[in-house]
């Protein structure tokens, strides 16, 4: 029996073995299911057993583990309040995290998803041991291009159904990897999805030119600039709305806040008719004063300011109610002090203002940077990524950002729902957003220990 005093390695050790416990309960109570799932389908069971056992069959592990853990560490049961936390985050982020990492390598997509294409059914006229005859020519009824060896087939026939790959063709006859153990009616290819390596990220490099790289830039400057002129602009507003001095500030402070308050969805569809080229308030305005209409959604170039306005105006409000909550932290003493000392409103804004509000808007700068370089929102809302340019990816347009271009692979019919594809670009994705902040944090020196220059 082990006994570890309570604390940090307590803890650590508590989570260890917990995460453990259930990782293994959940490997034993899968093999368990697959078990009951084979003997099912084996008696004549064609759908084998429900999903929902495995929960069963992993309890069913779990229990005793538990109460071994107990036995041999005592301490233990007083961290297992923690299970069902372990439980969410094991569920939740680890397994999305796992997932996402074997998708992107593979070839799993719309067409390539694990199931049977229904639209390719076949009749099935003739068995004879691990031969079937089809009541049309293979190639084209199950759509297999070339030929159909290696391809997995799914028969239906008598409330059974079972998978099968192709090991020979002739004609319309098939051979099977084993004998069906039933009679089968119909025959349905699969869209199987197999493991192809690096494949996907030799794509994402090898077509860099024409996607990564410019979307890449795109990012950064978008997030950048972001942060920069909503920084600037709330510093300044910030500054102006603390003066005691100003008549009706709680009102305009109310008014600056609207964007902010509002629900972004519903201001952003706003912009997109306020920014029309033909019928927009916008361009109709700009055409009293003799301008012409500006393409703000349909140019390149111009789509890329539209979006950089709109966001200034969403982000704006944030960094003004930041610097506002940091100015009242600052003792009026220091501003009196430095008016008794001669000092200018400048001089006390940059040598006191500035320095301490420093501290404070470090971290929000850093976390604003962050949720802008991946601000899925105000692109796929504004102008969904376009408009098109030429030579690069329908899924990587002109204002396309890294998290809009995996989305729209994944998701959308231009990218052909290349879910592989689009966990790859993720992963690429993390590293980069990883090794962004890894530098914000060293200049910023967000990481920097205190006391040590």
């Amino acid at each position: 029996m082990y006994r570890h005093p309570p604390g940090l390695r307590g803890f650590l050790i508590a989570i260890a073995l917990l995460g453990g416990a259930l990782l293994v309960a959940f490997v034993l109570g899968a093999a368990a299911f697959f078990a009951l799932e084979s003997a099912a389908i084996s008696a004549g069971h064609p759908d084998g057993v429900p999903n929902w056992i495995i929960l069963i069959t992993s309890t069913a592990f779990l229990l005793p583990i538990l109460f071994f853990l107990a036995w041999t560490f005592p301490f233990l049961t007083d961290w297992y309040y923690l299970l069902p936390a372990i439980v969410f985050l094991l569920v939740f982020t680890v397994y999305p995290i796992v997932l996402t990492v074997y998708l992107a390598f593979t070839d799993y997509s719309g067409m390539r998803n694990g199931f049977p294409d229904r639209s390719t059914e076949t009749a099935v006229v003739a068995v004879s041991g691990r031969r079937i005859t089809l009541a049309a020519d293979p190639l084209r009824s199950l759509a297999c291009g070339k030929s159909c060896l290696g391809q997995e087939l799914e028969l239906v026939g008598d409330g059974h159904r079972a998978r099968f790959k192709v090991k020979g063709q002739q004609a319309r006859t098939l051979v099977l990897d084993k004998e069906p153990a039933f009679r089968p009616r119909y025959a349905y290819r699969v869209n199987a999805y197999h493991f192809i390596g690096f494949k996907n990220f030799v794509f994402i490099f090898k077509n860099a030119s024409r996607a990564l790289w410019p979307v890449f830039v795109w990012n950064v400057v978008f997030a950048a600039f972001t942060v920069l002129s909503t920084a600037l602009l709330g510093l300044i507003l910030g500054v102006l709305l603390h003066n005691k001095e100003l008549k009706l500030r709680n009102l305009y402070r109310t008014l600056l806040i609207i964007s902010w308050a509002l629900p972004g969805v519903i201001t952003i569809q706003m912009w997109v008719a306020l920014l029309n080229k033909q019928f927009g308030a916008i361009n109709r305005l700009l055409g009293l004063l003799g301008i012409y209409p500006i393409p703000w959604l349909l140019d390149p170039l111009w789509a890329k300011v539209a979006v950089l306005l709109v966001n200034l105006w969403l982000g704006f409000p944030y960094m003004m109610t930041a610097t506002l909550g940091a100015l009242s932290t600052i003792p009026d003493e220091l501003y009196e002090a430095a008016r008794v000392d001669g000092a200018s409103p400048l001089d006390a804004f940059q040598f006191i203002t500035l320095p301490l509000l420093k501290t404070a808007f470090v971290p929000i700068l850093l976390a604003s940077f962050a949720y802008n370089f991946n601000n899925f929102n105000i692109i796929y809302l504004l102008t969904g990524g376009g408009p098109a340019v030429e030579g690069r990816l329908s899924t990587a347009q002109a204002t396309d950002i890294l998290i809009s271009w995996a989305y729209k692979t994944a998701f959308r019919a231009e990218g052909q729902s290349a879910y592989g594809l689009g966990a790859a670009i993720s992963l690429v994705i993390f590293v980069l957003t990883v090794a962004i902040s890894l530098v914000n944090f060293r200049v910023s020196g967000a990481l920097r220990e205190e006391g040590r220059t």
